[in-house]
């Protein structure tokens, strides 16, 4: 087992003796080869301790290459030049621990650099910035849906925005953005994502770009997966635009609306305790999913399609002002076909408050009394101030994410 080799390894002599199969690296089959040898240059000792390394990195899929071997050898101080039988064991022993580390390191870069990871990122910055600069408008959207029958607290936009400025300062215009912001984030990340994974997955050979019903499907996917990953936050943030709200029910008892709000996690808490469990977090996922998935197909339909439209001649893709108005109008135009599913989703995430008059026992008893009592005027509440917040939402949206998605590819 031992090889008695007076004369000093030079570094080179080395790496080639642990590269067995000569493929320019070392791996956990080279470490395996020289287990089995028997011209290794070391004692048996020091072999058996490297076979228990190996043993334990068997399935790594780390390797060294030549300049990392020689990195790994200076940074322990030993000479590359008069590298001893001493030096080789101290080597071998540090190798096994070394290329599992690079595996690791491997792995991280990998997903780090690849393509879905990069969706994420830019998908939900994308997210967080577009809803932020419309968080006003979306919370006035929801007092506008969520208001019954009775004579509405909420009239007109300008009034609206006035009255919560007005009872609740600046903090009541941004009421609940915290938490759609966290559920934004992997809501938009997800739904970029999931788009981009379906468009490769549904591209023809030979082509660049979906046809109309490939785009639909892959944006549909896109608006299932992200409603799937964030409904119960979604739940939540319904519930806190509510609450602070001069709503006819908030204001019994006291006269007026509940002030101290609770948190994220305990009005998550308090739903999961006493409405049901996770049937009360997804309560109303029907027909969120019925409105969100028709709604994310047409949106990015909509902004492909009006994008190539608008690329000027002589350029190959149309400049960020033009991505805004097209991510605007198509904003617009998904929002107006799906708009009544948007406004039964909100209903039926506040049916189970205890300040919430109407009560409904499932999606289409939610429709038909709707109807009945509103109208079908009560479908299409608050769809003004919901047009000031989704088209410059979805432009700044669009514009966001293929900024930070061309960044990150160094374009």
């Amino acid at each position: 087992m031992f090889q008695d080799d007076s004369e000093p390894w030079s570094l080179q002599k080395l790496f080639t003796f642990l590269d067995h199969n000569n493929d320019g690296h070392i791996d956990v089959n080279d470490l395996n080869a020289i287990c089995a040898s028997t011209e290794a240059p070391i004692n048996e000792a020091a072999m058996n301790k490297l076979r228990n390394q190996v043993t334990v990195i068997t399935k790594t899929q780390g390797r060294m290459s030549y300049d990392e071997f020689a990195q790994l050898v200076s940074s322990h101080a030993i000479p590359s030049g008069e590298i001893t039988t001493d030096h080789i064991e101290r080597i071998v022993h540090i190798i096994p621990n070394a290329i599992s580390q690079t595996a690791e390191n491997k792995s991280w870069k990998m997903i780090v650099e690849s393509d879905t990871f990069k969706h994420l990122v830019a998908g939900g910055l994308a997210g967080a910035v577009s809803r932020t600069v419309v968080s006003p408008v979306e919370r006035m959207k929801i007092l506008f849906q969520v208001q019954g029958p009775e004579p509405a607290a909420y009239q007109g936009v300008f009034p609206t925005l006035a009255k919560m400025w007005r009872e609740e300062g600046f903090m009541g215009l941004m009421r609940g953005n915290g938490t759609n912001v966290i559920r934004i984030i992997p809501y938009s990340a997800s739904q970029f994502a999931a788009y981009e994974y379906s468009k490769s997955l549904l591209m023809e050979p030979g082509k660049t770009e979906l046809d109309t019903p490939r785009r639909l499907t892959a944006g549909g996917i896109a608006g299932v997966v992200s409603v799937a990953c964030t409904y119960p936050l979604d739940m939540v943030r319904t519930r806190l635009s509510v609450l602070s709200a001069t709503l006819e029910g908030n204001m019994r008892g006291t006269g007026a609306p509940q002030k101290k709000l609770p948190g994220i996690l305990p009005l998550m808490i308090h739903i999961y305790k006493n409405e049901g469990g996770w049937l009360g977090l997804y309560r109303g996922l029907w027909p969120t999913t019925l409105g969100v998935a028709p709604y994310v197909a047409i949106n990015f339909q909509c902004y492909e399609g009006l994008k190539f439209l608008m690329i000027p001649e002589g350029s190959d893709k149309p400049s960020s002002t033009r991505k805004l108005v097209c991510g605007a109008v198509a904003g617009c135009i998904a929002q107006t076909i799906t708009y009544p599913l948007d406004v039964l989703r909100r209903r039926m995430q506040v049916t189970g408050m205890a300040t919430i008059d109407y009560k409904y026992k499932g999606t289409w008893d939610a429709i038909k009394t709707m109807v009945r009592n509103e109208g079908v005027r009560g479908l299409y509440k608050g769809m003004i101030p919901n047009y000031l917040k989704v088209a410059p939402a979805m432009g700044v949206s669009f514009v966001t994410y293929e900024w930070c998605k061309d960044a990150m590819n160094g374009r």
